[in-house]
């Protein structure tokens, strides 16, 4: 799960999603697992970002969140995660709807990295 507090932003929330699935894991036997390793290796992204949201998600700033490894296409994007009010507006942080309103958006993103070969 990713979200993006402040901005509205879907490839903020996006990309928190996918960083959070994979910085608190660890394969360390992938070089046993997975022939030709860590290079060989395939990633399947699936992500869920609110109604409305679905074509606003920049996938070359997603792809970019893995350091390794080959990413199957495409990257399956589909409406689902969040969108909630945080309760608080702050211009200043890019809490505006598209006609310069105060907006309390909060926007939460799910993703599911599986890995394989």
């Amino acid at each position: 799960m990713g979200a993006d507090q402040h901005g509205q932003d879907a490839t903020k929330a996006a990309v928190r999603a996918c960083r959070n699935a994979i910085e608190f894991n660890s394969i360390p036997s992938i070089t046993d697992i997975v022939p030709g390793g860590y290079d060989a290796m395939k990633l399947h992204i699936q992500l869920g970002v609110p109604e409305g949201l679905v074509d606003s998600v920049d996938l070359e700033k997603v792809r970019a969140v893995f350091p390794y490894g080959n990413i199957v296409d495409p990257v399956d994007i589909g409406v689902g995660g969040l969108l909630a009010k945080s309760g608080i507006a702050i211009p200043e942080l890019g809490d505006v709807d598209d006609m310069g309103n105060p907006d309390d958006g909060f926007v939460i993103a799910v993703a599911s990295i599986t890995v394989g070969y």
